[in-house]
């Protein structure tokens, strides 16, 4: 089997699916977001990374969407559903990928789903965003639409600062995702899913910021997955079409379990250090079969 992994150069994840590849007698090539050159001549078409036709690969894996203008990103999910049209395997469909990596676009289709998320406003002006900020109980969460590894949000709890925080964003047109802050006890839980199969799940502890990311110096411990979190996962990845997801699950001081995130390309090295789970190897099969 051939495959081509979308992946940052360096970067540890294509280092790991390249390992696992080679132990499963594949071949495994990093290809750049950025050097895509979609070709349409007659009735032909072909998607190249640099002198790398990706049309005669087998799979591809997306581990990384770079941040570009609003036409890049568009353009390379065109490009995903001109591969995934040729007939190429996926990992993650366009579809989930396009869905998990709008915030707003998430959230909404969890709830439609009845699936639970915090109280989100979103909005484009201060005014509106100022009465989100009362209504949503002058503690908040505020998120930029696209962005991961918990980039770019912070905590409103002042109503001068709130104003002056949400007046710069609208300035720099930026849509304004707000949410309600849920107390919390200092974890959440991130649960990794395969193909409809939970491969196991991690708690993260953060001391000293309200975001538990293990890129912001949270750390790590296996978790033993309940029933009603497993369903919450399985729900959530389900309702984003997402195959391969890490769901991200937080319990508030009551003991009620919201859906905070569904990442359609999860990064999972602290989640291999904290469970052991060989990850790459598990990815590999998956497309193997």
């Amino acid at each position: 089997m051939k495959i081509s992994v979308l992946g940052n150069e360096g970067s540890w994840y294509v280092d790991e699916l390249s390992r696992a590849s080679a132990q499963r007698g594949h071949s495994c090539e990093r290809v750049d977001f950025r050097s895509l050159t979609s070709s349409v001549e007659g009735t032909s078409t072909d998607v190249s990374g640099g002198h790398h036709s990706l049309f005669d690969s087998d799979a591809i894996i997306v581990r990384t969407m770079p941040p570009g203008s609003l036409e890049q990103v568009v353009y390379r999910m065109d490009v995903l559903l001109q591969l995934h049209q040729a007939g190429k395997t996926i990992l993650n469909h366009p579809r989930a990928i396009e869905c998990a990596v709008d915030k707003f676009l998430t959230t909404s289709r969890l709830a439609a789903a009845q699936v639970p998320v915090p109280r989100t406003i979103v909005c484009e002006t201060t005014d509106q965003a100022m009465e989100a900020f009362q209504t949503l109980g002058g503690d908040v969460v505020v998120k930029p639409i696209f962005g991961a590894e918990g980039r770019g949000i912070f905590r409103l709890s002042d109503p001068d600062l709130a104003f002056r925080s949400f007046r710069t964003l609208e300035r720099l047109n930026n849509v304004l995702y707000i949410q309600e802050f849920i107390h919390h006890e200092g974890f959440d839980v991130r649960v990794m899913l395969l193909n409809g199969q939970i491969l196991g799940a991690m708690k993260r502890k953060n001391l000293t910021d309200f975001r538990t990311n293990i890129s912001r110096n949270g750390s790590a411990m296996a978790h033993l997955v309940t029933d009603d979190e497993a369903h919450l996962a399985l729900s959530a990845a389900r309702t984003v079409h997402a195959c391969f997801a890490g769901v991200d699950l937080l319990y508030d001081l009551a003991g009620r379990c919201y859906v905070i995130e569904v990442n359609a390309v999860p990064g999972w090295r602290a989640f291999a250090q904290a469970t052991q789970v060989d990850v790459a190897d598990r990815v590999i099969e998956h497309l193997e079969n």
